[in-house]
C-alpha cells in the first residue's frame, strides 16, 4: 500500500518548493521532482496512514524531505525522507526512506525503517555509507548496502 503525503504537503509542494540541504551541491529541487522523490519513497497525494492514525495526538511529524545531497560519491542526488509519530514508530518517533536518482533521471528506494539514520565512515557496495539506526535502548542496528538494497549485519 503507498504510503500518502499529509495534504498540508502536498498544497506546498504546488506553490513551492520543500526547502531541503543542497549544500554539497547547490542544485535546487523542481516541484516535479520532488514529487517523483517522494513517489520514490511509496508517498501519494493522500494522507499517511500514520498521519491519520496520529491526528489525534501531539507528536506527529508530517513527510519531510530533510536531506538532499550525494551520499555515495556517484555524482546523483540522494534523499532522505522522514516522518513520525511515536504511535507509528515506536519509541524512535521517526520514520525514514532514503531513495536515489539512477543514471536514467529514475528515483528509487534503497533503505527504509523506524528509526534515526546515522551515517557511518565506512562504505558497502558503490560507495554507499553503512548506516547506524539510533533509537532507544543500547543496541543500534547497522545496516550495510549490497549492491541493491541495505541489509541489516549480523550483531556480534
Amino acid at each position: 500500500m503507498a504510503r500518502r503525503l499529509p495534504l498540508g504537503l502536498c498544497a506546498l509542494l504546488s506553490v513551492g518548493p520543500v526547502l531541503a540541504d543542497t549544500s554539497d551541491t547547490g542544485e535546487r529541487m523542481s516541484r516535479a521532482e520532488q514529487l517523483k522523490v517522494f513517489g520514490a519513497a511509496g508517498f501519494s497525494d493522500q494522507p499517511t496512514d500514520c498521519q491519520l492514525e496520529a491526528e489525534h495526538y501531539e507528536n506527529y511529524r508530517p513527510v519531510t524531505m530533510d536531506v538532499v545531497k550525494d551520499l555515495n560519491g556517484d555524482g546523483r542526488l540522494d534523499a532522505i525522507i522522514t516522518e513520525g509519530s511515536t504511535l507509528c514508530c515506536g519509541f524512535t518517533g521517526q520514520g525514514f526512506f532514503i531513495v536515489t536518482k539512477q543514471a536514467d533521471g529514475e528515483w528509487r528506494q534503497v533503505a527504509s525503517g523506524e528509526g534515526i539514520p546515522q551515517f557511518l565512515p565506512h562504505r558497502g557496495v558503490d560507495g554507499w555509507p553503512d548506516i547506524e539506526i539510533a533509537g532507544p535502548g543500547t543496541r543500534r542496528p547497522v545496516l550495510r548496502y549490497d549492491g541493491n538494497t541495505y541489509k541489516l549485519l549480523p550483531q556480534p
